[in-house]
């Protein structure tokens, strides 16, 4: 038996709900078990009635039963848990139970005293609006594709997708060190020539290089990327790490937006039964680690994303989270420009619509300005973009 202890805690507590596959009756004993689990990972009878038990060990606070063989519960657990650190915090939330079958996480509650532990993203929707000079429209976007031109190739598709309109051109995110267009290479031909358009036509256009390369690297890549004249940075959390990119956003020495890609998470949601919930991944969890954009498959595209999903997505993205700041919905995967009046109607303006291969499709120039026209009848330079030039 562990002796009794006295604890110095807070009292504050956050809780996660989860929702988990069974038979009703089982769904409490399934849940105390994930409170363990998720805590001391320790029998609770071999713990004396004392502080760790009370506040340390998760707390059961609700079993409700919501389908045939569904239930929801919701744990709390104490703020000194996770003691400030996102890596901690994801333990908590689905450390060793990620390896439970039929347990799924799909709803966080957060008070003011844990959210005040994130800064989150630096910018958010009203901070790349103000460096777009972008209000009361969708951000447009668009991808350097495909991977085995040279930089001076995808350098002259980034000019022109800044010519027409487009507000932020990224790599695309399979475009790495690969040597048909070396990664320090191409993100200073691309920055370079975004940069030339800016001040040519008096746009605002933000190049975003991917950060997609070795651990080592990291930060390294981005400051090179911000000493090129990168307007941003697309990070794959999901291949560097979720706190990787709240260390990026948190640097003040980088100080650019971020724009979060889903590779290789598709894992965590697929499954509804397991894994994580589109919203709380996509949306919560990336809010907290500081993406200022989160790039997701919009339903109906190349991958199996439903409206209901990529709904959870845009909510959690725009919803109250304390001085959390909202995050722009960056819908893609397999879009088209005919489908961009449907895309502004269902997520509404403060969205970045994503259109990758299918602006390529024909003369880019062309199809860049009515993709901005889709969006704001009458725009793009030739009407008068906004006057500026991209840092």
């Amino acid at each position: 038996m562990i002796p009794a202890k006295s604890l110095a805690v807070s009292g504050h507590r956050f809780a996660a709900r989860y929702a988990i596959a069974g038979p009703h009756d089982a769904a409490r004993g399934r849940a105390e078990g994930i409170a363990m689990e998720q805590t001391i990972e320790f029998p609770v009878d071999l713990v004396a009635d004392d502080d760790i038990r009370r506040h340390v060990v998760g707390r059961v606070e609700a079993v409700d039963a919501v389908g045939p063989e569904l239930s929801v519960v919701r744990i709390s657990y104490a703020a000194e848990t996770f003691a400030g650190e996102l890596p901690q915090f994801l333990n908590v939330l689905l450390g060793n139970c990620s390896l439970y079958p039929g347990v799924r996480l799909v709803g966080l509650d957060l008070p003011p005293e844990v959210l005040r532990q994130f800064r989150g993203p630096r910018f958010g929707i009203a901070g790349l609006r103000r460096l777009l000079a972008a209000e009361g429209r969708p951000i447009l976007a668009s991808a350097l594709k495909p991977m085995g031109l040279s930089a001076d190739d995808m350098a002259a598709i980034a000019a022109t997708m800044a010519e027409g309109g487009i507000d932020i051109v990224k790599d695309d995110h399979g475009l790495a060190n690969q040597p048909f267009a070396p990664w320090e290479e191409r993100v200073r031909a691309c920055a370079a020539s975004v940069r030339e358009a800016n001040r040519r036509l008096g746009t605002r256009t933000l190049y975003m290089p991917s950060l997609n390369g070795p651990a080592p690297e990291f930060a390294e890549r981005a400051r090179i990327a911000r000493d090129a004249g990168a307007g941003g940075l697309l990070v794959l959390p999901g291949l560097t790490g979720l706190d990787s990119m709240r260390a990026l956003a948190d640097d003040d020495a980088i100080g650019l937006p971020i724009m979060g890609h889903p590779a290789f998470l598709g894992a965590y949601v697929l499954s509804e039964a397991h894994g994580i919930e589109h919203g709380v991944l996509f949306g919560t969890l990336y809010r907290l680690a500081g993406a200022d954009m989160t790039v997701y498959p919009n339903y109906g595209g190349r991958f199996s994303f439903s409206r209901a999903a990529c709904r959870s997505i845009a909510d959690a993205c725009r919803a109250p989270l304390g001085a959390v700041a909202p995050i722009l919905p960056t819908p893609g995967g397999g879009m088209t420009l005919a489908r961009l009046p449907e895309l502004d109607a269902f997520y509404g303006p403060d969205t970045a619509l994503l259109v990758g291969g299918d602006l390529q499709r024909g003369d880019l120039l062309e199809n860049a300005r009515r993709m901005r026209a889709a969006i704001e009848p009458g725009s793009g330079p030739a009407a008068g973009a906004p006057g500026g030039a991209a840092a």
